[in-house]
């Protein structure tokens, strides 16, 4: 080749590169102009913010849930283990500590190997500083010039963020900022995603685990593809070996490490008490609105709010598997009862009714359709998630069959509260809070059955009658009632015998319960429920005696604290303050004031003694007998009409559980009595629950605790046989086939 040739060759390449570079340049400089769109400035690259997740703190100051768009919860540079940041710079920047937020020499690999070569195996060329940019900064689409122009936005950043904090600094902002999957963002929200433990505690194989999905969140999820996760883990701790980051018998020992996962559940939908979290989301979001940080009201959202509970994290999720655990048996006891003829399965009317409930049907009613033609398109089958006991399957069905199966589905509501203060411990508003949102804490009032009984006796105690004066269990036409009469339950047909009021109580037997209501008078006993904090409306009937009132489980809850805490009711809550971001406190919550006692104390005495006869040989025995436990308890089980609805109330020195269990729908209730009464369907929950804490010895100062002893004046007045049968003559001269009849007596307040 001549040299004019040469020199041809030479001039063009010249000029070539000339022209490269000076496009370049010219490209570079309108980028920084911002010609393609705005750049942060080094105002805004100072004063950086990101959303916060609010965190919900239990009363040990654990966490328990989150409020967020994006989860994400920030910590400090020394609050992430060392570890942690090798495997990120081993990775993803192995000259972090040495470039001031481009590294040039990584951009000339990627050109030559990747553009030139047609590498793939070169990897990227964004600095750890260049990812920061594109984690804090939205990218935008510039047709086909979008990534020089991101690339080049994303380096001017990277410089700015170099100038104003120091590498310590960068590396704490990206991994507070940097996205993990399924809308996770920051490593202490993956942490706690995947391990269920804070980003401090993560070993290095868990490090290595987290830092190596960021190559491709979704492709090397832990969860989804955990062998993807483990091979990527791998590279991650070999990029740790590579830069003298680990030795050699580290790595060959981590390596042999299997993946591990912990998945801590803390969005709505899922995780530890959710329907608790559904209950202070809309509390705090009211209260948001009425507070404001500088010119803005706080989000829920996005504000980094720091809520403070009552909530006992460890008794919630004890309470939790005791549901679960229970009623995934009494689920199948109650379907094989009814077999082939259950309600869900027969009943058209109510099957309809609820159909018409649905979303499904008001739509298509919305545009006019016939009848007919709206249950023949609800009867089209298709591919379905259906929830069940054993989780969710996919099965092939129609609306109308997606309605008869969520109908047979027994729910369940439970409240655990300090009985000293109210502070609420524990709450279940229902079995499975993505399918079943309605809050059988927050909303539902149902019958209370015989759980409304010590509420009457504690009235007819305070109005003069004697733990041992004897009441008849022989069964009474009232005919001022429209000739209503009450009967027992079970084995109790002994027409000639009579209880005392302490065994009536722990027999919870019915016709007592009424005669010891007209002892007591029904304004009396409502009066009464109204010092004990009960709100709701209550019945003025005879059959007040036996739980026909509805009240609500908090309710409850708050009016049997009175029998442990020197007869004064208590008002549940469950918010303690407020805090922002930096900790700084916004508003601590004051609780109610103390109700006045409701009754006086040698009454609180006697009730304490004779609802522990329910526990020990009365209706709630199982307590003892079935589940061994030798707590201190006192209760009382509740049962009402048709066996809708199933209670029970047990009270300990320093804990008042308050546990209910029916369908959603009152129409069905449990086919028997043997399945359906409190002691079988609700006391099993409560008891297992107990169980539990037994075995956790830093529960011991709640199971541990022991009533106070009773007077000696009342143990004096509970001295007396349980039942006494009638003389002879009274005998003689009665026909135990002939119902009694007389008028209920109206004893005035």
């Amino acid at each position: 080749m001549n040299t004019d040739k040469l020199k041809k060759i030479g001039s063009f390449l010249i000029k070539a590169i000339l022209l490269i570079a000076g496009g370049t340049s010219i490209f570079i400089i309108s980028v920084r102009l911002g010609l393609w769109g705005s750049i942060p400035n080094t105002k805004e690259i100072q004063e950086l913010s990101q959303y916060e997740a609010s965190e919900i703190y239990d009363v040990n100051n654990e966490l328990i849930g989150k409020f967020y768009l994006s989860n994400r919860q920030p910590i400090a540079y020394s609050e992430i283990p060392k570890h942690a940041i090798e495997a990120l710079i081993a990775t993803e920047d192995a000259r972090f500590y040495e470039h001031n937020g481009i590294d040039t020499q990584s951009l000339f690999r990627v050109f030559f190997k990747t553009i030139l070569l047609q590498d793939a195996s070169s990897g990227g060329g964004s600095t750890i500083t260049q990812q920061l940019a594109k984690n804090l900064f939205s990218r935008k689409n510039y047709g086909v010039f979008t990534l020089p122009v991101v690339k080049t936005k994303e380096m001017v950043v990277a410089r700015r963020l170099e100038k104003n904090y120091t590498k310590q600094e960068i590396l704490e902002l990206y991994f507070n900022t940097v996205p993990f999957s399924g809308n996770t963002y920051g490593i202490e929200s993956a942490a706690l995603k995947y391990f269920n433990k804070k980003t401090s505690r993560l070993n290095v194989t868990e490090a290595a685990s987290l830092i190596g999905t960021l190559k491709a969140t979704y492709t090397y999820d832990p969860k989804k593809f955990p062998k993807q996760n483990l091979k990527r883990r791998n590279t991650v701790l070999h990029q740790m070996r590579k830069y003298g980051y680990l030795s050699d018998s580290d790595y060959n020992n981590h390596k042999k490490d299997s993946l591990k996962l912990d998945f801590g559940n803390y969005d709505e939908q899922h995780g530890l008490a959710p329907y608790f979290r559904e209950e202070l989301r809309n509390r705090m979001l009211a209260w948001c609105k009425e507070n404001t940080t500088k010119d803005s009201p706080y989000n829920l959202y996005t504000s980094g709010l720091k809520i403070y509970t009552t909530l006992d994290k460890t008794l919630q999720q004890y309470t939790e598997e005791a549901m679960d655990e229970h009623l995934s048996k009494l689920q199948k006891s109650f379907e094989k009862e009814y077999g082939k003829n259950a309600p869900w399965l027969t009943n058209e009317a109510l099957i309809t009714s609820v159909v018409k409930k649905t979303q499904a049907y008001k739509k298509l009613k919305a545009k006019d359709l016939s009848e007919k033609a709206i249950l023949d398109s609800l009867s089209i089958k298709r591919k379905m998630r259906l929830s069940g006991i054993d989780g969710k399957k996919e099965v092939t069905a129609n609306t109308i069959d997606s309605v008869k199966h969520y109908l047979k589905f027994l729910n369940a509501g439970m409240l655990a509260i300090d009985p000293k203060s109210g502070a609420i411990k524990s709450w279940i508003g229902g079995v499975d809070f993505e399918q079943f949102k309605y809050d059988h804490v927050k909303k539902s009032k149902r019958q209370v059955g015989s759980t409304f009984k010590p509420i009457v006796y504690t009235t007819a105690l305070e109005q003069g009658v004697k733990p041992c004066d004897y009441f008849s269990a022989r069964e009474v036409e009232y005919e001022n009632m429209e000739g209503w009469s009450p009967s027992n339950s079970g084995d109790v047909d002994e027409e000639y015998l009579n209880y005392s009021l302490k065994t009536a109580l722990s027999k919870s037997i019915n016709t007592v319960s009424v005669k010891v209501l007209e002892e007591a008078g029904i304004e009396n006993t409502i009066v009464l429920s109204e010092k004990l904090g009960i709100t709701s409306t209550l019945p003025k009937v005879p059959s007040l005696a036996l739980g026909t009132a509805e009240i609500s489980i908090s309710e409850m809850a708050g009016a049997y604290a009175a029998y442990v805490n020197e007869s004064k009711p208590v008002s549940p809550y469950y918010l303690l303050k407020v805090e922002n971001n930096k900790g700084e406190l916004l508003e601590e919550f004051k609780q109610k004031d103390t109700l006045q006692p409701a009754f006086s104390e040698t009454t609180r005495q006697i009730m304490v003694e004779m609802m522990q006869s329910v526990v020990n040989n009365g209706t709630a025995s199982r307590m003892r007998n079935t589940y061994g436990l030798r707590n201190d308890i006192a209760g009382k089980t509740g049962t009402t009409q048709s066996n809708k609805d199933a209670w029970f109330v047990s009270v300990m020195p320093k804990l008042v559980t308050v546990t209910w269990v029916g369908n959603d729908d009152h129409r069905i209730g449990f086919k028997t009595t043997r399945t359906g009464q409190g002691a079988n369907a609700a006391l099993p929950i409560a008891a297992k629950l107990l169980q539990k804490m037994n075995r956790d010895t830093t529960f011991n100062s709640i199971t541990k605790a022991q009533f106070n002893t009773p007077s000696a004046t009342v143990t004096e007045m509970l001295d007396c046989e349980p039942t006494k049968r009638d003389g002879f003559f009274k005998r003689l001269f009665t026909n135990p086939d002939k119902k009694k009849k007389t008028n209920f007596k109206t004893k005035k307040n």
